[in-house]
C-alpha cells in the first residue's frame, strides 16, 4: 500500500497534524501565518517543517517537492473559521482578511492536485456562498466529496464541539469512519484532566514543573462568585449582590453560560480562543476556584500531556497561547481523519 504524505496549511500549533502523524500519515510540512507556531508544530511533530507564511503566497511550485515520490498526495487546510462562526452572524466580515482563504486553498488544490484533501470548519461554514464554491471546484476536479457536522464527544474528544469536517478523493468513495463513542460513554472532563493528572492550583498561580499548567488571576469580586458557583450552574445561582449589572436586567437574563464551572461527569464546553478566562464561559474548574490553566484547556483539546507550546524558559503568555489552543483541530479528531483516509487508500 503506497504511503499518505500531508501538507497542513494552516496548521496552528499542530492540532490536525499531530493526529495524522498518530494514525500513521507522514506529515511532512506546515504552514501559518502565526509565527508562534513554529516552535509548537516542529518541537512536537517529529520531522514535519514549518513555514512562517501567508497561504495567499503560496504556490504549487512550492508544495509539490514536499511530497515524497510515489506517495498519496494529501492537501489539509483548516481555514481559520472566524468569519463563518455564529459569533460573526449579523456582522459585516465581507473585509475580514481571512474570509477569502478558503478560495486559496481551492487554488491550491487545483495546482497541486493531490489525492486526498481535507478540510474543518465550524458548521455554519455551509450557510456561505465561498463554501459551495470550494465544494463545486472539487466535484468538478473529479474528487468524491463526503462533508458532515460531526459531533466530536462522539469520537472521543471530552468536549461538547460540532465541527463541519469535509474528506475528498480522486481515488473513489470516500466518508469518516463510524462513530467510536455513544451517548453516555462519552469522555468526560474528569477522564481528561480530573483529580491527581494536574497538581492543584489557585487562581493566578503556575506549576513550577509544568508552566503551562498556569490559572489566570481573579478579581476579589470574582473570587467571591466562584466559590458559590456549582459545577454545571451559572450565575443565576449567586446571591443578588454577586451578580452582574447586565444579568439583573432582562437582557441579559438568558446568557446562563458564562461565569460558570464544568461538571466532572460531561464533556466540557467548546474550548475558545479565551478558555482560560473564567467570565469567557463556562471555564471554571469543577472544583477548584479558578479558571482552568492553558495546561488543562489543551488537554481537553486532546494535546497530549507533554506537549510544548513554547521553549523551556520562555514566556507562558495567555493571550497568545489560548489563542493557539482554542484555534487548534482537536488532535482526537485530527486522528479519525487520518484514520478514515488510511482505510479509504487500503481498500484500493
Amino acid at each position: 500500500m503506497p504511503s499518505i504524505a500531508a501538507v497542513d496549511l494552516f496548521c496552528g500549533a499542530g492540532g490536525l497534524s499531530h493526529g495524522l502523524l498518530k494514525a500513521d500519515i507522514n506529515v511532512v510540512a506546515g504552514y501559518d501565518v502565526d509565527e508562534m507556531c513554529g516552535f509548537p508544530y516542529e518541537r512536537n511533530n517529529e520531522r514535519a517543517r514549518f513555514f512562517h507564511r501567508d497561504v495567499t503566497s503560496v504556490t504549487a511550485d512550492e508544495l509539490a517537492p514536499l511530497y515524497p515520490d510515489e506517495s498519496v498526495k494529501l492537501l489539509a487546510g483548516c481555514a481559520p473559521c472566524q468569519p463563518f462562526s455564529k459569533y460573526s452572524q449579523g456582522r459585516d466580515v465581507t473585509s475580514d482578511k481571512k474570509w477569502p482563504l478558503l478560495y486559496e486553498f481551492a487554488r491550491l488544490i487545483k495546482e497541486v492536485q493531490p489525492e486526498l484533501v481535507t478540510m474543518e470548519n465550524v458548521p455554519e461554514v455551509v450557510k456561505h456562498q465561498v463554501y459551495h464554491d470550494f465544494v463545486a471546484d472539487l466535484e468538478n476536479q473529479g474528487y468524491f466529496v463526503w462533508a458532515e457536522s460531526v459531533y466530536c464527544p462522539e469520537y472521543g474528544v471530552p468536549q461538547s464541539r460540532t465541527r463541519h469536517v469535509l474528506l475528498a478523493s480522486k481515488l473513489g468513495e470516500v466518508e469518516l469512519i463510524p462513530v467510536t463513542r455513544k451517548k453516555g460513554r462519552f469522555k468526560t472532563v474528569e477522564e481528561t484532566i480530573g483529580r491527581g493528572k494536574l497538581r492543584p492550583l489557585k487562581a493566578g498561580e503556575c506549576d513550577v514543573i509544568d508552566p503551562l499548567h498556569k490559572a489566570s488571576a481573579l478579581s476579589p469580586l470574582n473570587l467571591k462568585r466562584i466559590k458559590v458557583s456549582k459545577p454545571g450552574g451559572t450565575w443565576r445561582d449567586w446571591p443578588e449582590d454577586l451578580r452582574a449589572e447586565c444579568h439583573r436586567r432582562e437582557s441579559g437574563r438568558s446568557y446562563g453560560g458564562v461565569y460558570a464551572r464544568m461538571r466532572w461527569d460531561e464533556p466540557s464546553p467548546t474550548m475558545t480562543t479565551q478558555c482560560y478566562g473564567y467570565g469567557n464561559g463556562r471555564f471554571g474548574h469543577p472544583d477548584q476556584d479558578r479558571a482552568i490553566s492553558l495546561r488543562e484547556a489543551a488537554m481537553l483539546q486532546t494535546f497530549p500531556k507533554a506537549y510544548q507550546f513554547v521553549p523551556k524558559g520562555a514566556e507562558v503568555n495567555f493571550k497568545s497561547i489560548g489563542r493557539m489552543i482554542g484555534n487548534a483541530v482537536p488532535v482526537r479528531l485530527g486522528v479519525i481523519i487520518g484514520r478514515s483516509l488510511a482505510a479509504h487508500v487500503n481498500k484500493l
